[in-house]
């Protein structure tokens, strides 16, 4: 029995080393797996931004008096701000920031009114979601701007003066939310194009039916298949880790070992879902097709230009079966919160569900779709 083990680990160390060699064997190949994650990742970090359509906001209000009702009616007033929650508590603003419920907390101290009365300055304290930078950035603005209105109103009477605090990105830099991100979204493209086209390419060339008559079973067929793509993927995100660490001095708060545990996981299963394409393609034109067809709904529905939250019900349930959500959330809460294994741990469960799918359907399609 466990000379059958050795010699099954052998035989995939043979398809493992095999795909590795075709895939480098070109110059063309080796630009292409490296070059991408370059330019993409610069061009990302450089161009993108965020604008600001939806406000959800939670009001801790201590004062209960009329200037913050007065703030709070405004606010509601523009069509942007949502006034979601009202808390009762401090401690309930850490959960009310921390589980994406809400881009911002107002805290009305409770001399508020008084201070007002008394002839003096009253602050109102912003929290902001500084994860998404932009958009919390363009909240600030507006709140600032009601604020300012208010007191123009107030004909020379005690202003409302606003204290700002931005979790996560202190100078609420749009990249800052962008680039943990692009490392599960990047590396996404490559390692889809590339399991896609693994079992396809030797579909045209003639060669898998000869591995199909091998003595290797489908399990280690995937495996054999699988493993370089997940190398790869790797690579790629730690191409783009390293860029957003050195490149651009995006601060990591969190844990290099649970980073890579979630990229592992993620990488699996985009690896099945590539490997799956690949056995239901009948060509290389048909596999780059349907991948070319499935990153962009992929990318759409991550949350990486809008925010899940904002989504019609239908695609918010869309997302569940979509890694890349999942995989952007884990990398960006682990890069810039420092969050820890139980905070993410409801990550890991839909990418482990879309592996355990994909990676037996592909191995079942070896053998029974191409037979």
């Amino acid at each position: 029995m466990i000379e059958g083990f050795i010699t099954g680990l052998g035989a995939i160390g043979f398809l493992i080393r095999k795909e590795l060699l075709a895939l480098f064997k070109e110059p063309s190949s080796r630009v292409i797996l490296l070059v991408p994650a370059l330019l993409q990742s610069l061009l990302f970090g450089y161009g993108a931004t965020y604008d600001l359509t939806n406000a959800p906001y939670a009001v801790l209000d201590l004062s209960h008096g009329a200037a913050a009702a007065s703030v709070m009616q405004k606010l509601d007033g523009t069509g942007v701000f949502r006034r979601q929650a009202m808390l009762v508590s401090t401690t309930q603003i850490a959960s009310a920031i921390e589980n994406d419920d809400m881009l911002m907390v107002l805290v009305f101290p409770a001399d508020f009114e008084n201070r007002l009365g008394a002839g003096q300055s009253a602050p109102l304290l912003m929290v902001l979601d500084g994860r998404n930078s932009s958009t919390a950035g363009a909240a600030a603005a507006q709140v600032g701007a009601i604020v300012a209105s208010i007191n123009a109103g107030r004909a020379g009477a005690p202003a409302i003066s606003i204290e700002r605090r931005a979790w996560h990105n202190p100078n609420l830099e749009s990249r800052w939310n962008m680039m943990p991100g692009l490392i599960a979204a990047l590396s996404l493209i490559q390692t889809l194009m590339i399991a896609a086209l693994s079992v396809a390419r030797e579909r045209e060339q003639g060669t898998f039916d000869q591995l199909l008559v091998t003595p290797f079973t489908p399990m280690q067929l995937l495996i054999g298949k699988a493993i370089p793509s997940i190398l790869v993927g790797l690579a790629q995100s730690t191409i783009i880790f390293l860029i957003i660490v050195f490149w651009f001095r995006i601060p990591f708060a969190g844990s290099v070992a649970l980073l890579y545990l979630g990229l592992v996981t993620f990488t699996i299963a985009a690896v099945g879902i590539g490997l799956s394409i690949s056995a239901l393609s009948v060509s290389m034109q048909q596999a780059m097709l349907y991948t070319f067809l499935l990153i962009m709904p992929l990318m759409l529905l991550s949350g990486m230009l809008t925010p899940v939250s904002n989504m019609p019900e239908f695609l918010q349930i869309a997302t569940l079966v979509n890694p890349l959500r999942f995989g952007m959330d884990l990398t960006r809460r682990v890069y810039l919160e420092g969050a820890g294994l139980h905070e993410v741990a409801h990550d890991f469960v839909p990418m482990l569900a879309v592996a355990a799918v994909t990676l037996p359907l592909a191995a079942w399609l070896f053998r029974n779709r191409l037979a």
